[in-house]
């Protein structure tokens, strides 16, 4: 069960974007991503709205079944969302299906996502986000 916030709208803003994801949606996890947002992933860090799209195409493209599962959110502060999401999937054309659990470090400004920062260590993403809601203040 997902953690609970103190700050619900951008705790809220994150369950929507995965369930956005969820269900393939990407007008839907796109519309609150700032002009200029980043999405730093563990592969190749994209820059500005278009190029994000671009690449969350690509990447459902890649997939024939892609479920997301969201298993903790928090704010931690100073506009720094933290999450635990799970990906279930299995490549087109491909038997099984590959697994992946990662930490989400979100940076909200305005209400927005300005940046998406994904870590496959759960608790490396979790410090690094504790870190940067601090400096946020």
């Amino acid at each position: 069960m997902a953690e609970e916030s103190t700050t619900p709208e951008l705790v809220e803003l994150v369950r929507k974007q995965v369930e956005a994801l969820n269900r393939g949606d990407l007008d839907g996890v796109m519309s609150n991503v700032t002009d200029d947002g980043v999405l730093d992933g563990r592969v190749e860090v994209v820059e500005g709205r278009a190029a994000i799209r671009d690449f969350l195409d690509q990447w459902f493209e890649a997939y024939e079944e892609l479920d997301f599962e969201l298993e903790e959110v928090s704010h931690l502060g100073g506009g720094v969302v933290f999450a635990v999401v799970s990906q279930d999937g299995r490549l087109v054309g491909g038997d099984g299906h590959i697994r992946q659990r990662e930490g989400w470090v979100y940076v909200c400004e305005g209400g927005s996502i300005a940046r998406l920062t994904t870590r496959e260590g759960v608790d490396e993403a979790r410090a690094a986000a504790e870190r940067l809601a601090q400096e946020r203040g």
